[in-house]
This record gives C-alpha cells, sequence and structure tokens, in this order.
C-alpha cells in the first residue's frame, strides 16, 4: 500500500489544508493499491505562487545549466526503473516487460534528450538587422493522462524545464503514484525551489483552478477531446497558451499489393497495445472489399493469440485496463457495434477467462463489415477492440480514412513504397506510419481537427513553450 499524504510546493512537501485523499486501484486485481491528496484551490495558488516567483531565476539560468539538472534527473529515473515499471503495469495495466520498455525507457529517453537539447539549441538568431530571441512562455499548468503517465508527464515537463519555464504538475488521479517517484528524484535533484510543483487531485479540485488561474500562463494538456475543449473554454477570456494533445480514431489503411498478413499481424497489434489505451492506437482496419474475409481470418488469429492476463505475469501480453469505469465503458461499446450489426469476429463482452477475478478484463474484440458511419468506426473507444472496414479502390479508402472528426495517427501499407507515400500524404493526420516504420520521438506529435493542437517531441515539443521576441537592432 502507497500513501502519499503531501504535495510538493515550492521545493517542499506540504500537507494539504483538508484531509480528503483519492484511492489508487491495481488494475490486474481491482484492489487499493496506494492513495493520494485531494488537493485544492488553495494548494493550486501556493503551487502557482511559488512557481511565478521562480520564473526570473530559472529563466535567466544558462541553458547548459538547466541541462545539467535535466540530465540529473534522467539518471535517476533510470536507477529506478525497475521500480517504475512494476509500479506502472499495476497502475495502468501494461504487462510489465512493455511498461519497462515503453512506460519507463521513454521518459528517461525525454528527459536525456531535452537534457542535450537544452544545450545545444539556439536561443536567439540574427535575422537581418534584428536578433530574434526564444524566451520561456512563463508559469505552466502540466495535466496529464492515466495511459501513458510518466511518459506525458515527461514530454512536457522536460522541455518546458529546458525552454526555462517553470511548472506545476497535475498527475491524472487514476495513475498517480509514478508522478510522485519522479518528484522524490526532483527534490533529489536540487532543482531550485519552486521550479517544478506537484498538486495532485480532481480536475474540479485542482485541474479547473490551475487551468483558470491567472498567473498561468500555459496549460498543455494530454487526454479526452471533451476535456480538451473545457480547456480551451477556461483559456480563452485569459489568451492563455493552449498545448492540447486529444483523442483518436487512427485508421491503418492496408492497400492491394500489400503484404497482408504483415500488415494484418502488426495493425491487430498497434491495435491492442496497452490494451488499446493508446491516442494513437489502429482501431479502424481499411483493406480491400475482395480481401476483407481473409484479412477478418488474420486478424482474428492474431487477436486470439494475445490473452488477457495479470501485467505482472512474465508471459502475459495484454493486460487490463486502467479503471473499472474504463472496461465498463469499452464493453458498452462492444455492445453498441453488435447491436449496429457489425459481424462480432471474436471478443465480445464476457469477462476473459484465467484472469484475476477482480481486475479490470476486457476480452481483445474484432468487429468485421463495419460500416465507417457506426458508433465503434467514429468514437474513439480506448480498449482493445478492431473495426475492420471494406473499400473499393485508393480513392474510396483516402476517404474513408478521413472520415473522422479526428487527425491524430494512421498507417500506409504497400509493397510499393513510393505508392505508400503518395497515399500517407493524402491522410489528414499528425503522424502516419508507412509499412511498419517504428516510432520516432524526435519527431513532431500531434494532430489536427479534434485530436488537437501543438505538437510535442523534439525540437517541436521544446518550441510549445517558447515566444519569439525580434530585437530591432
Amino acid at each position: 500500500m502507497l500513501t502519499y499524504d503531501q504535495v510538493y510546493i515550492g521545493g517542499k512537501w506540504l500537507k494539504p489544508a483538508h484531509a480528503d485523499s483519492l484511492d489508487v486501484f491495481d488494475a490486474g486485481h481491482g484492489s487499493v493499491m496506494g492513495r493520494i491528496p485531494n488537493a485544492s484551490a488553495r494548494e493550486v495558488d501556493l503551487a502557482v505562487a511559488h512557481a511565478r516567483a521562480a520564473l526570473a531565476g530559472w529563466s535567466g539560468t544558462p541553458p547548459a545549466q538547466r541541462a545539467t539538472f535535466l540530465a540529473r534527473i534522467a539518471a535517476a529515473l533510470n536507477a529506478h526503473a525497475d521500480r517504475l515499471a512494476h509500479l506502472i503495469a499495476r497502475e495502468v495495466g501494461m504487462p510489465l516487460k512493455l511498461a519497462r520498455a515503453i512506460q519507463v525507457e521513454l521518459p528517461v529517453r525525454n528527459f536525456a534528450h531535452y537534457a542535450q537539447l537544452a544545450a545545444e539549441f539556439a536561443f536567439e538568431e540574427q535575422v537581418g538587422h534584428s536578433l530574434v530571441l526564444r524566451e520561456p512562455v512563463g508559469v505552466v499548468a502540466a495535466i496529464t493522462p492515466w495511459n501513458y503517465p510518466l511518459h506525458q508527464i515527461a514530454l512536457k515537463v522536460a522541455a518546458a524545464l529546458a525552454a526555462g519555464c517553470t511548472v506545476v504538475l497535475k498527475p491524472s488521479e487514476v495513475a498517480p503514484c509514478n508522478a510522485f517517484v519522479l518528484t522524490e528524484i526532483v527534490d533529489q535533484a536540487q532543482l531550485p525551489a519552486g521550479v517544478f510543483n506537484l498538486v495532485s487531485g480532481t480536475a474540479a479540485c485542482v485541474g479547473e483552478p490551475l487551468v483558470a488561474h491567472p498567473d498561468v500562463d500555459m496549460i498543455s494538456f494530454t487526454g479526452s477531446t471533451q476535456a480538451g475543449q473545457r480547456i480551451a473554454e477556461l483559456a480563452a477570456p485569459a489568451m492563455k497558451r493552449v498545448a492540447l494533445e486529444l483523442g483518436g480514431k487512427s485508421a491503418s489503411l492496408i492497400l492491394d499489393d500489400a503484404d497482408l498478413a504483415l500488415a494484418v499481424r502488426a495493425s491487430v497489434n498497434r491495435c491492442f497495445l496497452n490494451s488499446g489505451q493508446t491516442c494513437t492506437a489502429l482501431t479502424r482496419m481499411l483493406v480491400p472489399r475482395a480481401l476483407h474475409d481473409e484479412a477478418a481470418r488474420l486478424a482474428q488469429a492474431a487477436s486470439e493469440r494475445l490473452t488477457p492476463g495479470d501485467p505482472l505475469a512474465p508471459d502475459t501480453k495484454l493486460g487490463p485496463l486502467t479503471s473499472a469505469a474504463q472496461a465498463a465503458r469499452v464493453r458498452a461499446h462492444i455492445a453498441t457495434g453488435v447491436a449496429e450489426g457489425a459481424t462480432l469476429v471474436t471478443g465480445g463482452t464476457d469477462f476473459p477467462q484465467g484472469v484475476p477475478a477482480g481486475g479490470f478484463y476486457v476480452q481483445p474484440t474484432v468487429f468485421a463489415n463495419v460500416d465507417n458511419r457506426m458508433t465503434i468506426a467514429q468514437e474513439e473507444i480506448f480498449g482493445p477492440v478492431l473495426c475492420i472496414i471494406p473499400y473499393d479502390d485508393d480513392e474510396h479508402a483516402i476517404a474513408l480514412a478521413n472520415d473522422s472528426r479526428y487527425g491524430l495517427a494512421g498507417a500506409v501499407w504497400s509493397s510499393d513504397p513510393l505508392r505508400a507515400r503518395q497515399v500517407a500524404k493524402r491522410i489528414r493526420a499528425g503522424q502516419v506510419d508507412v509499412n511498419g516504420a517504428p516510432f520516432n520521438p524526435d519527431a513532431p506529435f500531434g494532430g489536427f481537427r479534434m485530436s488537437g493542437r501543438g505538437r510535442e517531441g523534439g525540437k517541436y515539443g521544446l518550441e510549445e513553450f517558447l515566444e519569439y521576441k525580434a530585437l530591432q537592432l
């Protein structure tokens, strides 16, 4: 049982004014594994005040010195990698081996990357008779999700600190314990007081007061589109900078000359990674109508190899969902798919066999003969549910891929790389993988339309936290 009863403000651990707390659940077993403070607007005010007071000193710190702090944090995270992987596997439900490689190694890499970038980035540039400066936007409210909790914290906090901003972090209350471990590391790294602050709690108690606070200059948020719309609304009166990484309903477009078996298997794996709790999950598989039934057979076989199990068990390939509420929501979507006439190929709403009884498990589910107008093809389910949609020709496939209110990611498969690239260019999404190309953490990450605004990752993520100033000389 992990019990945290303090928040981190101004370089010190402080007990909130009231004793309200929130339970954190073990996704694999459904039991309470921890408890965190549910702070209030009072703690938000105090954290923002300390961040504001620290801003001048931190923004004036040479970038190379800021880099030293970030490198120190990266090294300490790496030293705690096994502890963090075990913790996040329990909080989120991702199998332990994957949690180590994805949920921990990526944040370590991102802190180290922003340490290097802070030391090398051109914060000043001569343009004719102007000296163009890139200055920190100010006090940043970082509000992070539960599906990749530490990774999303790193993308925001490391980039903001590298830019010279100060930060108030509100982690998701669903998977927050990893954020407290990070904060312990930040404290040990002796970051100047007030540069980084942690205030845990719900959206109502902490999130909304933080977003609306007059001394917050920017909000960086990852989460649902509905929550992103609310944040944009709260930030609008003060014209605050807002970066939003929101939902997705990404299409894997398999062209008629692709290696069908390879493309289907890889697309299923991408759909079901982290039990489908991935904003870039390839949840719509677009296949030529003549190949639809074969694709469904291949997807069924690939899906049924991913049997759910305890995330801490060494042979588990598919863990539970992160919460009981999310598992119930996914089952409701599966029932809707059946009711709307999609063909249930495998999976369904029944609780999986051979898993811990109290955990938040859902069967990996594949639907075939899906019409792109169906709810399961339009709504982000955020669970292990794949929709196979037939198309008639390339133009029809591209139209289907773009027939979504989202535009976060996608994939194209073809034996002709040039053809695949030409099709990929026509997909309205922020990231499109060609023939299974791996994720690039230095490339810009973000979406079009209802998938948000702004970019994370690499120098693009750093630039989100900078303002331009031109000195005419």
